[in-house]
């Protein structure tokens, strides 16, 4: 079985960084480390949505980030937003990009990976390609450079099924490094997963105003 967030989960203190904030919604970034929702015992309560709450008691989930991941997420705050976020999402009408380090040198310049992924059941939580049972999932990748061992790449999702960018890497043959799941060789580790989530497009619930977040890449 792969390791669960340990007993001893230390999650980062440093203060929240909000990008926006009104009466519908709460843009913020997300630090590597920090479990978006509160996980199972109490001792992985701390968590990104319980800390937006100690300032805004109203917030409501609408996706979610690994916690090992960094970058931008959105939260509501009513309801009726919620399930119009939540739409959004469902009906791939966001657009989201993400940064990654990943192992080896990538050939080519972009490409999309079209390959159905479910949960790998006697290694939960792992995900794996099953083209049987798994649901479709597809991610476009473009390299922006190639650094000594390792590859910076632009990643963008077209869909939202668990640890996509981290087994569609691994599938291509060049995992992220630092993910503890799934880049397991000596070369893989790092002090951390380097996954971020740069950006993140959407519509606004209330008069549809299209909303562009923005996080720098922090490595």
């Amino acid at each position: 079985m792969p390791p669960l967030p340990a007993p001893d989960y230390t999650p980062p203190t440093d203060p929240l960084d909000y990008l926006h904030v009104d009466e519908d919604l709460i843009a913020v970034v997300k630090p590597d480390g920090l479990l978006s929702v509160p996980g199972r015992g109490p001792h992985l309560a701390d968590c990104l949505i319980a800390r937006i709450a100690d300032d805004y008691p109203d917030v409501l989930l609408v996706h979610r980030l690994d916690r090992d991941t960094s970058g931008v997420m959105i939260f509501a705050r009513t309801a009726p937003a919620q399930r119009h976020l939540g739409l959004q999402f469902e009906k791939r009408q966001t657009r989201k990009v993400y940064e990654a380090l990943v192992l080896g040198h990538v050939e080519g310049h972009e490409g999309r990976i079209d390959l159905p992924l479910c949960v790998d059941w006697e290694n939960r939580p792992l995900q794996h390609v099953n083209h049987e049972k798994g649901r479709p999932a597809q991610t476009d990748w473009r390299v922006m450079e190639h650094l000594p061992g390792l590859t910076r790449m632009e990643l963008t999702p077209l869909t939202g099924r668990s640890h996509q960018l981290r087994v569609h890497m691994l599938e291509l043959g060049h995992p992220i490094l630092g993910d503890t799941l799934y880049a397991t060789t000596p070369d893989g580790k790092a002090e951390r997963m380097m996954l971020h989530a740069r950006a993140l497009d959407l519509r606004h619930p209330t008069g549809g105003a299209w909303m562009e977040f923005r996080a720098p890449t922090p490595f």
